[in-house]
């Protein structure tokens, strides 16, 4: 194709002038082979693919995670313009009980490092061996996110000045909070020295890696705590960690769904991973990381209160490892069918919130943003 109708291109073939853009600028000839653009977007894999020293997008192949990515940037948030003054005074002024202090230690001493576990994975195991720039790009938002969630738990503990001691103790000596930590990172330190990606057996530790941290911790594991909290915040108490909390909630749903998305790509270019016996791993893997949650549950909630009863999270637990497993055609490991909070769906699509910056309501999120990538299949 010509761009200048006085250049001519009788040196060309027909094939070779479909393949090509010229542009002619008085005595300059810039010739665009649209071919070895072509090359450029078949050799992009999610591993193992073509590498470039530019973090380049384009050509596009993989949309939906670039939509995601667009919808984790619409939500951005920031953990220090939550008010947080009455969540102290109720801290500091007995409007709790021991049982509800009990589960907001729980929360901020798990969660004060589960979410640097989870930026570390991301960060050395799965960006580092994704090659399409798509992906790398929304997994690097991805990792970006966890530094917010981090930010917010320190938010939290300045506030209420909570022990930082006992925090690192919590997370440290918590036996069931020690079991789920080195379940779900004792294949982490082979992946982060690198492998050979062309070899079936570590393209399944890579994929049991990635389905790891995105659907069984973030998925998964992540959600009881969510609930307990929130279902705090449901009874106006602690608020601004509700708040804040929600938000998270909402990054998290994003962060499943794009870890979802990266997994079934890798497995439909990688056919050779999709073994029975490899399914039967993750199905096996989840069932340990359900386990190991139940154990955690048991520990933050030890008996029923008022508006908490502990078979509620236990069954929280089953069904969303249940949602995880059969997003991605894997069968279910319990008969829970019935999500028992379904009001955290509302949470989690935050219809309605405080504004950062008023007190009235209205819908935070920033122009341009359609819907969030849990709504697909209420994450």
């Amino acid at each position: 194709m010509i761009k200048d109708l006085t250049f001519e291109a009788d040196d060309m073939s027909a094939s070779e002038q479909d393949n090509h853009v010229v542009y002619q600028f008085r005595n300059k000839t810039f010739r665009l082979n649209k071919t070895k653009a072509r090359e450029r977007l078949d050799g992009k894999r999610v591993i193992n693919g073509l590498k470039t020293a530019e973090l380049n997008v384009l050509p596009l192949k993989y949309p939906e995670a670039y939509r995601i990515y667009k919808q984790m940037k619409a939500n951005h948030w920031e953990p220090d313009v939550i008010d947080m003054s009455k969540d102290a005074h109720q801290w500091n002024t007995g409007a709790l009980t021991p049982k509800e202090r009990w589960i907001i230690e729980m929360g901020v001493g798990y969660f004060s490092a589960a979410e640097g576990i989870v930026g570390d994975s991301v960060l050395h195991v799965i960006e580092d061996n994704l090659t399409a720039a798509e992906l790398k790009h929304a997994s690097l938002r991805h990792i970006a996110e966890e530094s917010i969630h981090m930010d917010s738990l320190l938010h939290i503990i300045g506030s209420l000045n909570i022990d930082l001691d006992e925090v690192t103790a919590k997370f440290n000596d918590i036996p069931s909070i020690q079991r789920k930590n080195a379940y779900i990172t004792r294949q982490m330190p082979e992946l982060k020295m690198g492998v050979d990606l062309t070899q079936t057996l570590n393209k399944q530790k890579f994929a049991k890696a990635l389905f790891g941290i995105t659907q069984v911790m973030e998925g998964t594991q992540f959600y009881a705590l969510f609930a307990m909290v929130l279902s705090l915040h449901r009874q106006n108490k602690m608020t601004g960690i509700g708040q804040m909390f929600q938000y998270t909630l909402r990054d998290e749903s994003n962060h499943i769904a794009l870890g979802r998305y990266i997994l079934t790509e890798l497995i439909e270019e990688n056919q050779d991973i999709w073994t029975p016996e490899f399914r039967a791993e993750l199905v096996e893997f989840m069932r340990e990381g359900v386990e190991l949650e139940k154990e955690f549950v048991r520990d933050c909630l030890p008996e029923d209160q008022v508006g908490l009863k502990q078979s509620d999270f236990i069954n929280y637990v089953d069904y969303n490892a249940d949602r995880r497993l059969t997003s991605l055609g894997l069968p279910a490991l319990s008969n829970v069918k019935t999500n028992p909070f379904g009001w955290l769906d509302e949470v989690i699509f935050l219809r309605k919130e405080k504004n950062f910056f008023e007190t009235r309501v209205t819908e935070y999120q920033t122009s341009g943003s359609v819907r969030n990538a849990a709504e697909d299949d209420l994450i």
